[in-house]
């Protein structure tokens, strides 16, 4: 039996579950990427978001564990902490906090450098798994008539080039991707792409956790919203530390400053942030980094295309990162890869940019959507973008006293559920329901009504 062979570009989290998936299907799989990969959880120069706030959405905790069984008791016994989502996060939606209630949306506090420490890891112990480091790839191979990708070139650190070859290449890049530039040098059509600059600043700073913070519970949440281009998030992270980030939209900066921060911190919904920040011991300096807008590009629209040759999350889509969804969507993305070469596809390209826009339509829904809520924010809004922008915060404020409501959203949120089951008939009833109580009684839900 012939040897069949693949290389992928960049070993960050896409690029190492994108290597897990091709394992099913290829004898010998090689990672390359321009950094020294450490030997232990630090911070590198390849993953400059490494410093912020991660999280891990539910559906992304599930789809790395069917990818790799047992990492959760692997993160768990590195100290990660499970947090109920529901029952033990202060949640402000649109000013409105949601009342809390046990639910079975459990997810990982960790910081990315561990994540993706321990994803390396077990992917490089995998049968035919090679890392290649402090090397970069330059451009592609092709064959003469340039209809097959048959490798990449790569420089390594002291500028000697070589080729390695491989039956698919796959670009997991990242949001720095090459693919566009050389994919028109080999005389192919740019993909289209759909951008939406939203400008997002956001600064992290770790603390230690104490029994005590955020009133005993494991995280806080309140998001930018028109008139109030502010948010903070408040995360777990392993060794008993809170990552705090907060973020200003379309110019909004924070400060990185101690006395700035809190200011900060105090005009916000969630008083439990400025709270944290008053008494909280910090770890480190804060870190700033800058998200100018969210880019899709949609290679499933091009009728024509390299064989040997593929490109995955945040080369394909980069999502704004507040939504914490670009570590989920790749994973799922991988779980498709790997469904698609266990069939026997010899070419996944077209299969797989097809099926991966049916991935990613949901959560691009949800961050272009949100954002384009900012009049500033350019983009079309059509019809059912206008309506659900409407519609949500009336059901965060129903949410402040009817938790089903607040767990409907919050399984959306972590793709759990698609957003279409927001306004599913059980869901708007009791939307509707809450409107008309509030209405007989004069009043709407306070901003700053107590969840139990």
């Amino acid at each position: 039996m012939t040897s069949r062979s693949a290389v992928v570009i960049g070993a960050s989290l896409g690029g190492l579950l994108t290597a897990r998936a091709l394992t099913d299907a290829y004898d010998k799989v090689t990672l390359i990427d321009r950094d020294l990969l450490p030997d232990h959880a630090v911070n590198r120069r390849g993953v400059p978001q490494g410093r912020q706030l991660h999280v891990l959405l539910v559906r992304g905790r599930r789809a790395l564990e069917e990818l790799l069984p047992g990492i959760g008791t692997e993160l768990t016994a590195r100290g990660v902490p499970t947090v109920d989502l529901h029952d033990q996060v202060h949640w402000y939606n649109d000013g409105y906090r949601m009342r809390r209630a046990p639910s079975s949306l459990h997810a990982y506090g960790l910081s990315r450098p561990l994540l993706e420490q321990v994803v390396r890891e077990r992917v490089a112990a995998l049968p035919g798994v090679t890392l290649v480091d402090g090397c970069e790839a330059v451009g592609l191979t092709t064959t003469p008539d340039r209809r097959r990708v048959t490798g990449v070139r790569l420089r390594d650190r002291d500028g000697v080039e070589r080729v390695l070859t491989a039956d698919l290449t796959v670009d997991a890049g990242g949001r720095g991707t090459r693919s566009p530039v050389w994919l028109a040098e080999l005389g192919y059509p740019t993909a289209p792409e759909e951008r939406v600059k939203v400008d997002v600043t956001y600064v992290t700073r770790v603390y230690r956790r104490e029994p005590h913070h955020l009133e005993g519970l494991l995280g806080a949440l309140t998001n930018a919203i028109p008139g109030q281009p502010r948010g903070g998030i408040v995360a777990p992270q392993e060794d008993d530390r809170f990552a705090v980030a907060i973020s200003g939209v379309l110019g909004e900066e924070p400060p990185t400053d101690d006395a700035g921060m809190l200011s900060f911190a105090d005009t916000l919904p969630a008083p439990q942030i400025g709270a944290l920040l008053r008494s909280a011991q910090p770890l480190g300096a804060p870190a700033k980094m800058r998200f100018p807008a969210s880019v899709r590009r949609r290679y499933e629209r091009l009728r024509r295309f390299p064989a040997g040759y593929l490109v995955v999350a945040d080369a394909l889509c980069s999502f704004n990162p507040v939504y914490g969804q670009g570590i989920t969507v790749a994973a799922l993305e991988a779980l498709l890869l790997r469904r698609l070469l266990r069939h026997g596809t010899d070419q996944p390209a077209r299969p797989f940019f097809r099926q991966a826009a049916r991935v990613i339509d949901g959560p691009w829904a949800i961050s272009s959507g949100s954002d384009l809520r900012f009049p500033a924010v350019t983009g079309p809004r059509p019809a059912r973008v206008r309506l659900v922008n409407a519609y949500l915060p009336r059901l965060h404020a129903a949410a402040t006293r009817d938790p089903a409501l607040g767990a409907a959203f919050l399984r959306v949120l972590n793709l759990v559920d698609p957003p279409t089951r927001l306004l599913a008939p059980a869901v708007l009833l009791r939307v509707l329901r809450a409107y008309h109580r509030a209405g007989r009684a004069g009043q709407r839900p306070s901003t700053t009504s107590i969840a139990r």
